[in-house]
């Protein structure tokens, strides 16, 4: 899997055919990250190389080897005496993130809406309805909203805007279902109302139901965060 296909609330899976090592880096570096941005991780706390390879089932390295990489987002430091330090998010920086992931997402789903075809649209629908049926079951909602997003983002047809959302939707925690259950309602007639202005090619439309649809969930998790405690500087 390429990093073109990141989409909002990255699901962590991993490249096919990359090195066993490199893997075990992402999926380390994919949870620790969404445990830093959900608040769950705060400023201060210290991330144990032993207990978190312990936990993950693999050896020190690649635990280490994701650090490095949340170091250089911005997320963690570390030290050679003291260790890895969560730096933590602020609510600023989460309002910031979700805003930059709204624009990149209203751009993409305006030109999906001008572009789709009906294979494309198809699917969409397909898995639109699987998520209305996991909210009943219990399933996994997030792999599927993931996935939505995902085919709307590939529907653009504009490779650079789909690494540009990877890039973005590596700051969005895929925990957020999680953490406010109560949001699922307002996600899914979002949904509904998504797929009803792709299928009617209403780009504008389309911009402004994607765009509108990151703005509960950032001011729940700003607010979620605030209450964590400070964050530092950030």
């Amino acid at each position: 899997m390429s990093d073109s296909d990141h989409g909002p609330w990255v699901v962590g899976e991993v490249r096919e055919g990359g090195a066993g090592r490199r893997t075990e880096r992402e999926r380390v570096g994919n949870v620790l990250r969404d445990r830093i941005l959900s608040g769950l991780l705060t400023a201060g706390d210290r991330i144990d190389l032993d207990s978190y390879a312990t936990e993950f089932g693999t050896s020190r390295t690649p635990v280490r080897e994701a650090c490095l990489t949340l170091a250089q987002e911005g997320l963690v430091k570390v030290a050679q005496r003291s260790g890895v330090t969560v730096i933590g998010v602020s609510a600023e920086t989460t309002m910031e993130n979700f805003t930059i992931m709204a624009a990149l997402s209203g751009v993409a789903a305006q030109w999906a809406a001008e572009k789709i075809g009906p294979r494309d649209l198809l699917r969409i629908r397909e898995l639109n309805r699987e998520i209305h049926v996991a909210v009943q079951t219990g399933d996994d909602i997030a792999t599927l909203n993931w996935l939505f997003h995902r085919e709307i983002n590939k529907a653009c047809g504009s490779p650079r805007l789909q690494a540009m959302l990877g890039d973005a939707g590596r700051m969005i925690p895929r925990r957020f279902f999680e953490l406010f259950p109560e949001h699922v309602p307002c996600s899914l007639d979002d949904h509904d109302a998504l797929v009803t202005a792709l299928a009617n090619r209403d780009g504008a439309a389309a911009r402004r139901v994607s765009e509108d649809h990151f703005r509960g969930p950032a001011e729940l998790l700003s607010a979620h965060i605030l209450r964590q405690g400070p964050t530092g500087s950030r």
